[in-house]
């Protein structure tokens, strides 16, 4: 399993590289940079020398600068809005769900509170033990000891490629960080080893040490 997920993340880099967040809003570019670099220059003029000329040529860089940020502002939105109502005619509901996000995200204040089974909410010395009752009921199954040896031992590797190819897109990867995505592009040699992985761990009885970790992302606004 070290290797083949080792093999995935270094075709991933070679094919795809790293995507970088941007530090700044989608707007801020072009002339963005300069303008503050000038408004930050005439500031400190003015500090060295508060004289009624340099509190002028503060006051109209900072005029420009509002001025030049707040066009850029709306000719984004403006576009935005027009991308959004393109993708609704078209109905690519994706991109467009997405695009509504971008405007709605902003400040969200965070909560301490959580539903208990009944529908009441509950403070923080109780929201330890409500989530630990929880997964503790959610993870105490049997296990299933009627699986036929023959379901593993016979299965071939195109049902598992028709397994990877129904894994639902665009979903956050586990702690290995492999999206689904990156599994199906691996095509026939990658869904041929997995195959074999499989079948091997099978046979030993024995998962990899990876495999046993969870991890768990609650909501405490919805309970």
């Amino acid at each position: 399993w070290v290797t083949i997920r080792e093999n995935i993340k270094m075709s991933a880099k070679e094919s795809l590289g790293y995507y970088e967040r941007k530090k700044h809003k989608p707007w801020f570019h072009e002339g963005c940079p300069k303008l503050l670099d000038q408004r930050k220059q005439a500031k400190l003029q003015w500090l060295q020398d508060p004289s009624e000329l340099n509190g002028d040529n503060l006051n109209n860089i900072r005029c420009e600068t509002s001025r030049h940020f707040r066009n850029k502002n709306r000719k984004y939105l403006k576009d935005k809005i027009n991308e959004n109502a393109m993708n609704s005619k078209n109905k690519n509901i994706r991109d467009l769900y997405r695009g509504i996000n971008d405007f709605k995200r902003g400040y969200q204040p965070s909560s301490n509170l959580v539903k208990d089974e009944n529908g009441d909410l509950l403070a923080d010395s109780k929201i330890l033990n409500t989530w630990r009752n929880y997964f503790s009921q959610l993870l105490n199954v049997h296990r299933v000891s009627d699986v036929r040896q023959t379901e593993i031992n016979t299965a071939e590797p195109l049902i598992h490629e028709s397994a990877i190819a129904k894994l639902k897109r665009y979903k956050s990867p586990g702690s290995d960080q492999i999206p689904a995505e990156l599994i199906e592009a691996g095509g026939e040699i990658l869904s041929s080893k997995i195959h074999n992985l499989i079948t091997s761990i099978w046979h030993k009885k024995k998962l990899p040490d990876q495999w046993k970790e969870s991890y768990y992302c609650t909501s405490s606004q919805e309970g």
